[in-house]
């Protein structure tokens, strides 16, 4: 028995519970109960309750954990040469993806398990408590399957992405790989998967084969996530939003009538119900990889849109794990205020995985937080690159 495990001497305390119109609700002087692996009170220090086991957090900060709601984890091999390049003058096509597919099928399980596992370490060190993982490098039926069985051993949000792009050996036959995807590979994936996703954008799929593929996917019971208008314009937000995709993921070329559907979708309060609405899911570590412009996310906040930030860790077009390097990007690059940035890296990816047990410190939560080397999450951008991550409870327990 585990027992309770009291947080207190918190100088501020971000539980993203919206009170008082402040969206992070900001406690001061605040303490946090931890019960069975959840949070069970939250108040301030002085009534704090007895517990078994303490933390003084000092006068430091207490955020919830991040929430990760993009990232490519199952991979094999690096490309370096390929950044290099394009920090050269290159400009970025997503065509290095056939280089990734090719080191993965070579792979072993235990080295893509490897690479999944230190990944995941960086990322928990980074203060990363939730993260989806997508395939995408094995474009074919059992790598796949393989690719999404070892991400659910590190996360319960696996998203199948065998429409990444079109492998070489179908080059000249993309319908009869949109049929492999829509039927065998789907059939062998989706008992490993929680979610579909569809790279919608020139060289990769048109509209007509995302559409086809996500529907597919909605038949199997997997939720819909989509790729879009990373590259340029396209139709991939407002399929997105047609097909009530829980997020659509880049969003750096907006039309007015995109971030229009974005904000119609927004039907309920997530953290009251279940979510309906589709959030712009913007991954600022992709344009930094590949010198390209950032997504305007002040546009798409002011019109109401519900924003969440993501790494989009890979080893293409952003080899990051790290949040709080997105979060500072975000503000910085973005038009993004900290405060903004820093809900959209926890309860906007909670949002855009539609969950509601983590991204917020409040009482039924997954006890997911992490304490800075810092008196208030505005160090988070203020202090960029530096580690301020002090400790990382995921599940009430400390690692």
């Amino acid at each position: 028995m585990i027992g309770s495990l009291l947080v207190d001497h918190i100088g501020e305390l971000v539980t993203n519970d919206g009170r008082g119109g402040d969206p992070l609700g900001v406690r001061r002087d605040a303490a946090l109960l931890i019960e069975d692996g959840k949070v069970a009170w939250v108040g301030p220090a002085r009534y704090a309750p007895a517990a078994d086991r303490r933390i003084d957090a000092d006068g430091a900060a207490v955020l919830p954990g991040f929430v990760d709601s993009h990232a490519h984890l199952v991979f094999a091999g690096d490309r370096a040469a390929e950044f290099a390049a394009r920090m050269a003058g290159e400009p970025y096509t997503g065509g290095g993806i056939r280089t990734t597919v090719g080191a993965t099928r070579a792979a072993s399980d235990d080295d893509l398990r490897a690479t999944v596992r230190r990944l995941r370490a960086e990322m928990l060190r980074q203060g990363t408590t939730t993260v989806e993982i997508k395939s995408g490098y094995g474009l074919s039926v059992a790598e796949e399957a393989r690719s999404l069985r070892i991400a659910a051993e590190f996360t319960e949000d696996t998203t199948f992405l065998g429409a990444h792009v079109v492998p070489a050996e179908y080059a000249d036959r993309p319908d009869d790989y949109v049929g492999l995807v829509c039927g065998p590979m789907l059939a062998a994936a989706a008992p490993y998967a929680r979610w579909i996703d569809v790279f919608c954008e020139r060289g990769a799929f048109d509209a007509d084969h995302a559409r086809a593929i996500l529907a597919c996917g909605q038949a199997a019971g997997l939720g819909v996530r989509l790729h879009a208008n990373q590259l340029g314009p396209g139709p991939g937000v407002q399929l997105g939003v047609e097909l009530g995709a829980a997020s659509v993921d880049h969003c750096t070329h907006l039309t007015d009538a995109d971030i229009d559907a974005l904000a119609g979708s927004t039907t309920v309060e997530w953290l009251s119900g279940p979510p309906t609405n589709t959030v712009a899911t913007l991954l600022p570590g992709a344009e930094f990889s590949t010198r390209s412009p950032y997504p305007d996310a002040r546009r798409l906040l002011d019109a109401g849109v519900t924003v969440a930030l993501a790494t989009d860790c890979n080893p293409g077009s952003s080899y990051t794990s790290s949040m709080p390097f997105c979060v500072a990007l975000a503000v910085r690059e973005m038009r993004m205020t900290p405060a903004e940035a820093v809900w959209a890296a926890t309860a906007g990816g909670a949002a855009a995985l539609r969950r509601t047990d983590v991204g917020r410190l409040t009482p039924g939560a997954r006890a997911d937080l992490m304490i800075l080397d810092a008196p208030t999450h505005l160090h988070l951008a203020y202090r960029p690159g530096v580690p301020l991550i002090r400790q990382v409870l995921h599940n009430g327990v400390p690692r």
